[in-house]
This record gives C-alpha cells, structure tokens and sequence, in this order.
C-alpha cells in the first residue's frame, strides 16, 4: 500500500467533542470531525467499503479555503496524518522536508562548469567595517599598500609555501615559523590548513586572514557536499575563495594561498589565489619571502614522472634550502602528500636535524663549517 505524505500537519484536541463524541482535527483550512477511536475503532485505511464510516467522516468544511491554506491529502475517507500511524507519519514528515531542501541545483554540476559553482555565494557573507563613512578609503589608506608606503599599518610577515603536481598527486610543503619583523613569535605554526580530507590550503601573508576565508571556505565546500551528494572540485573551491575575497579588494587583506586537492572523479587541482582575488591554475608554486631559495631547488630536480619518494625528498630539500637562507622562514618542515583517496601528511619535522644529515652524508652546504672540518 502505498503511503501519501501529509502536506499539513494536523493538531488534535485530547478531549472528545462533548456533543458528538468526535475528535476535532483543526487545520489552516477548517476543522474536521473524526471519529473518536476511543468509542468505535477505526477500519484499516484502504477499507473504503464501510459506507457507514464513510458517513461518519464525510463532515469535511465547506466553507471556502484561505489563500494561505493549503489541503490534506486523503488516503481512502481518512487524511492521511490519520490513517497513517505515528511512526510513519514522522517518517513521511522528515520526508517531506529532505525533499524540500535537497532540491535539483539551478545549474547541472555533472557538466562542472567551476566558474558558476564559485558564483553563487551567499549574501551574507561580510565582516564588521571600521564604523566611519567611507570604510573602504579609510583602510585603504591606513594598510599597506603599494600606492601609499607611508601608511601606518604595515603587516610584516615572512614565510616559505611551496606545492607541485606530479603523477602520483600533488605535494604541499611548509615551513613553521611565524614573524613580526624582526621577531619570531613562533616556531611551531601549522601553515598547512586542512579544509576537508581531500582539500589543503597554504598560509602566506597574514595568519589571521588566511585561517578566517580558509576556515569559511571549508564550510562552504561542505554544504556543497550535502547539496549535490559529490566532494567539490578544486576549481570550483578556488572560484568560491576568489570571489570572497575579491569583494575586500583593497581593504588591508593580506593573504597568498595554494588551494590544492583532489575533487569529484579523482581529479586533482592546484591553485593560486590571493587577496586580491587572483586566480591561477599551474602545476607547481611556490609562495614567500623565502620563494627565491626554494625555486632554485625545485627547478632543478622537478619534473612531472617523479616517483613517490623523490617528490617528497625534493619537496623537503627545496624548503630546506629555504629555512636556510631566509632569515623569515625556519621552524619545522610540514609535508604532505595528496592521492585520490585524501591527503596524508609525512611529518611535521625539525629542520635542523635534516641540515645536518644532508650536509654530513650528501656533502651538502659546504658554506657552513663544523668542527670535523677543522
């Protein structure tokens, strides 16, 4: 038997009618009178045969209907809040309300057109302002800017990102340490931010600002999870991070991240996006004060046949180099490793140890003397 779904839900009165003995089930359309089960039980629903039940249940309101209600649906003489027990009534319910949120996507996400993904952003997304009449000049001209180096606020930071796509997935690695010019206010910052298990963001720039949209745009990808029943692409991820923070264009943002992961159908991404709302697609980057040092590394020995372990080792080497020669990087060496079934991360390691070796057993950093040399 098949089971109709309520449309309206119906309230019912615990105390029978005084002068029929009925229930009252009231409803934005009228009120109905049911018999009370108390007094004579109810037939089974598909029993429509009983002309004297269907008597009794036929007192259906006359008068005609609100522009705001809307009718129950009936299975046999019976609504079917009614003829349905509680259990399935609730079932049909959560239904209805699965249904009513879990509706086709205005654009087909089989055809992944990223670009319009990313588009659709809620309207609310937005941060308090300064509270002066023209918020966008005044932290234009208070922040840092290219056009204005005398402004007071200026965000001193300093840091080594790199990622690369290779055959067997892409590679993110970090450095650890956090500065404010001349300070190291930490050695142990975790400039690698898992947004989803499939999906990693770098940190460059200011902290704040890139673990706030970072953070926000792991709760976008999730909804959009739960909207299509399908991991979001990379692309559309990036296309949704651009858009955000293009809207702040010039408002004292600082922030310069890789957005890399695999996606729908195990295809992998890797992105640049900054907080100028730029966007690029490339297969290797490498993002910081110390970019210039690891670059020196990682075109050399980069290419894409690249097994597992050489990938790593050379991702390792090339922020090595990094910490070593850019007094604003330093700290641990953060690496990670993306397939299509997630990322994996291989240690969150001490730089120094690893100089040591590479320069004891390689023969590397002949610069740096030692007292074996002596």
């Amino acid at each position: 038997m098949g089971v109709a779904v309520c449309v309206e839900p119906v309230a019912f009165r615990r105390r029978p009618n005084a002068a029929s003995g009925k229930l009252s089930a009231v409803t934005k359309a009228g009120r109905v009178a049911l018999p009370n089960p108390l007094i004579k039980q109810l037939p089974p629903p598909h029993d429509t045969n009983d002309t004297t039940l269907r008597h009794e249940t036929t007192d259906r309101p006359t008068s005609p209907p609100s522009i705001h209600s809307r009718p129950v649906e009936y299975i046999g003489s019976y609504p079917a809040s009614i003829a349905c027990p509680t259990s399935i009534y609730t079932r049909c319910t959560m239904d209805a309300l699965v249904s009513k949120y879990a509706a086709e996507p205005e654009f087909d996400v089989a055809e992944e057109d990223d670009d319009e993904v990313g588009s659709h952003l809620p309207q609310s997304v937005s941060f308090t302002l300064p509270p002066v009449d023209q918020p966008a000049k005044f932290l234009r001209a208070m922040t840092d800017d290219h056009a204005n180096p005398s402004a007071p606020i200026k965000l001193k930071h300093g840091t080594t990102t790199l990622a690369f796509k290779f055959r067997g997935g892409v590679i993110v690695c970090t450095d650890s340490r956090a500065t404010q010019g001349s300070w190291i206010a930490s050695q142990t910052v975790k400039k690698v931010i898992e947004i989803n298990p499939y999906l990693l963001g770098t940190m460059a720039g200011g902290a704040a600002d890139c673990q706030y949209w970072l953070t926000y745009l792991g709760m976008e990808c999730r909804l959009h999870q739960l909207r299509h029943k399908r991991l979001i692409s990379v692309a559309a991820a990036s296309k949704i991070l651009a858009n955000l923070v293009y809207s702040y264009k010039g408002m004292g943002l600082s922030m310069g991240t890789m957005l890399t992961g695999v996606g729908h159908g195990g295809v992998f991404g890797l992105y640049y996006v900054d907080s100028d709302g730029n966007r690029v697609e490339g297969n290797l980057f490498c993002v910081g004060s110390g970019a210039t040092f690891a670059y020196g590394v990682l075109d050399r020995g980069y290419h894409f046949d690249l097994t597992d372990e050489e990938a790593l080792e050379l991702a390792r080497r090339s922020i090595l180099a990094a910490t070593h020669r850019d007094a604003y990087s330093g700290g641990y060496i953060n690496l990670y490793h993306i397939q299509e079934d997630g990322w994996v991360q291989h240690g969150f390691n001490d730089t120094n140890p690893i100089f040591w070796k590479q320069k004891l057993e390689k023969g590397e950093f002949q610069n740096v003397g030692t007292t074996l040399d002596a």
